[in-house]
């Protein structure tokens, strides 16, 4: 892709990666892109690089807009890897340009790179940094979603230069928003959006909404958002704001996910007559079988729904391997106003429900106790048993959900 101008002499020089379908363990089955952005002013400025295996690409943009020794500052608003591991080849062609990064960040880069040679100016929400036409304000955001990470306002423009977040991961030949619902959908996007919060900025919710309480009392008006994954937020960037202070704020569908695996189909068994008791009861189900989807697809649905069942069958005295990989990565998301319940067949020994059931304590989730086993396949009289512990878990949830309305 070439260099696309996105404000007046502000241009995204990033990349687009159609193939990576596995970001550090979260699969990205749409691909991403790598966004960093160039302002050509009296002092030309970089703000952020790229993957590393995409270093030929943004250094072939900037060379189409402008000589790289031109370059005089470099804004490193994140240090993952995603972001940086080109700083190094950028360097070379720009050895004296100026970076700006905060104090958690210059010590992150030094574990990349040797820094020694290169002029690092070390900076903190409000601190501001005049490159000729523009003004840039920086604004630390730590924990979002990384210890050193932070967002660039270019005062002028008008222009959030957000890093992570608000961003999604995408791959696709539009760079906007209005762009993207043409070739593309709104439910597409959104689906996106919910994808990567609930994958990556589940555990920040409390922090987005002091941020952006933060940015609204500082009176910064914002006409663009533009993240380092993603499209660009230039028609209605408030969406993706309300959105993120929805999602902070725990919002949900009221639906239930299904999230579950078998072995020899007895836990699968259980899982239509439970559907079918909480449809009864007008709520909407998704089911999710975890050795045919990725736990960031089961997290997604689980983010999206506000009540949650999970089912296992009992091997060795306790959960299935995959569902207890799939509790280790929600319990790290650290989800909140969700309530869960659990189900499960076993042969000669249970264990598995009652093993979930802890789980579900550590992490702190609102409970629907006990769960519900199964010896063996499930009988006439076990279905029944599993229908209306469907019915049951609906009513629970709709009360649940009532509080947040």
């Amino acid at each position: 892709m070439k260099a696309i101008e996105i404000k007046p002499d502000i241009f995204w020089v990033g990349a687009i990666d159609w193939a990576i379908r596995d970001f550090h363990g979260y699969i990205t089955p749409n691909g991403t892109t790598y966004n960093n952005y160039l302002a050509i002013d009296k002092q030309v400025t970089l703000f952020d690089t790229v993957k590393h295996e995409f270093s030929k690409t943004t250094i072939d943009s900037i060379k189409s807009l402008v000589d790289p020794s031109k370059i005089k500052n470099i804004v490193i608003n994140h240090i993952e890897n995603d972001h940086v591991t080109s700083l190094a080849d950028i360097m070379v062609l720009t050895p004296d340009a100026a970076i700006y990064i905060t104090e958690k960040g210059k010590k992150g880069l030094a574990r990349f790179f040797d820094i020694s040679n290169w002029n690092i100016n070390m900076v903190k929400t409000g601190d501001t940094l005049n490159i000729g036409k523009r003004t840039l304000l920086f604004l630390e955001t730590p924990m979002l979603h990384w210890p050193d990470s932070m967002m660039t306002y270019v005062k002028e423009d008008k222009l959030l230069i957000s890093q992570d977040g608000f961003g999604q991961h995408f791959a696709s030949s539009a760079r906007f928003d209005d762009e993207f619902i043409t070739c593309h959908s709104v439910s597409e996007l959104d689906d996106a959006i919910k994808d990567y919060y609930a994958n990556i900025l589940m555990p920040f919710g409390t922090l987005i909404k002091s941020k952006v309480a933060e940015i609204q009392k500082l009176g910064l008006e914002i006409d663009m958002i533009a993240p380092d994954h993603g499209i660009i937020w230039r028609k209605d960037p408030s969406k993706i704001i309300n959105m993120y202070l929805d999602m902070a704020n725990g919002k949900a569908d009221l639906r239930v996910a299904i999230i579950y695996d078998t072995m020899w189909h007895s836990t699968e068994l259980m899982i239509v007559p439970i559907m079918q008791g909480i449809h009864d009861e007008g709520v909407d189900v998704k089911v999710i079988k975890l050795r045919v989807n990725p736990n960031s697809t089961a997290i997604k649905e689980f983010w999206k729904s506000r009540g949650c069942l999970i089912g296992s069958p009992t091997l060795n005295n306790s959960m299935f391997p995959t569902v207890a990989d799939f509790l280790v990565y929600l319990k790290g998301l650290k989800p909140r106003n969700r309530i869960i319940g659990a189900f499960g067949s076993y042969g000669w020994g249970g264990g598995a429900v009652r093993d979930m059931y802890e789980e579900f304590k550590i992490i702190g989730l609102e409970l629907m106790e006990p769960g519900i086993q199964s010896l063996y396949r499930p009988s006439a009289e076990d279905e029944i048993k599993c229908y209306e512990f469907g019915r049951e878990f609906a009513k629970k949830v709709k009360a649940y959900h009532a509080q947040f309305e």
